[in-house]
């Protein structure tokens, strides 16, 4: 039996599925010696359909491998400061299988809350329901283009919570840039919403998203965000960046080589030290606060 041909039939679905794909690159880091972080949970959520997903894109797996660790360690240190400068609720919107209310050292005292569509939400339920998070940890299923029920939402949260930290970790790429307008702007009139860890891409990395083999794999769910300006759109939106970590720096910090065709390697030799510096700062996360009108 060809089993790299019965491997390359398993596609990406529905979005909900790359949340099984990325678990499937967390859950292989921690079993490395010099791992960047420990998820141990990954392995438990991912399954055989996880697994399977994995083996079917390694043709466009290598480097999303590598953003995936390096958003994971980017975003990890954001939320710590963030927690340091009074942060009590989060909202993990389109939160996928993330663990990080189990494995990372948070205060007892926050509220963590992780919103996303009802099978995710019943999924974890299931295989996390004798574990104990560090925090104070809730689920609420919630359709995030469902406008009404979600600002309905946000408006609750708001009547408990004090600070608010929104994360949209791998969510917005997957959003028109109607849907992405309208979200921003519900953050926005929520006071107690003050930060939002979201990701970060040039233009000039848009033509990569678009490639056709990744067109193709992920067909169900393709990415549909390319503002001409990326902060320019979040700024008329009302918000403006305070930090960004580009994903490049995890690869200096920590000697995880890039994984780029030959090819890229060799043309750097070519490039002005300018044109390689802007090469570094093509992608990353962010933390954007709100701009007061």
């Amino acid at each position: 039996m060809d089993t790299s041909s019965t491997n390359e039939k398993i596609q990406i679905n529905h979005v909900s599925d790359t949340a099984l794909w990325v678990a499937y690159y967390r859950a292989k880091e921690t079993l490395r010696p010099d791992a960047l972080f420990r998820d141990p949970l990954a392995n438990v959520l991912l399954g055989e359909r996880g697994k399977k997903i994995a083996e079917s894109m390694k043709t466009v797996g290598k480097y999303t491998e590598w953003a995936v660790i390096a958003r994971t360690v980017i975003i990890d240190q954001f939320i710590l400061d963030l927690i340091g400068k009074g942060v009590d609720t989060v909202i993990n919107m389109g939160t996928g299988l993330d663990t990080r209310p189990y494995r990372m050292n948070l205060p007892s005292s926050l509220k963590w809350i992780e919103v996303d569509y009802p099978q995710i939400i019943s999924h974890k339920n299931r295989l996390l329901k004798k574990e104990s998070p560090k925090c104070q940890l809730t689920r609420v299923e919630l359709d995030l283009a469902d406008e009404e029920k979600r600002n309905q939402f946000l408006t609750e949260v708001g009547s408990q919570a004090k600070k608010t930290l929104v994360i949209t970790e791998g969510v917005i790429p997957y959003l028109s840039e109607e849907q992405v307008s309208s979200l921003a702007k519900a953050l926005h009139n929520e006071t107690h919403v003050h930060y939002w860890i979201t990701e970060f891409f040039r233009a000039e990395v848009y033509p990569y998203l678009k490639a056709s083999l990744r067109t193709i794999k992920m067909k169900n769910a393709p990415f549909r965000f390319f503002p001409n300006d990326w902060l320019g759109f979040f700024e008329k939106c009302g918000w403006t960046s305070e930090e960004i970590r580009y994903s490049t720096e995890i690869a200096v910090k920590y000697n995880r080589k890039i994984p780029l065709p030959w090819w890229a390697g060799f043309l750097r030799i070519f490039f002005s030290k300018a044109i390689v510096k802007k090469s570094e700062k093509m992608s990353g996360y962010m933390v954007f606060k709100k701009i007061s009108y």
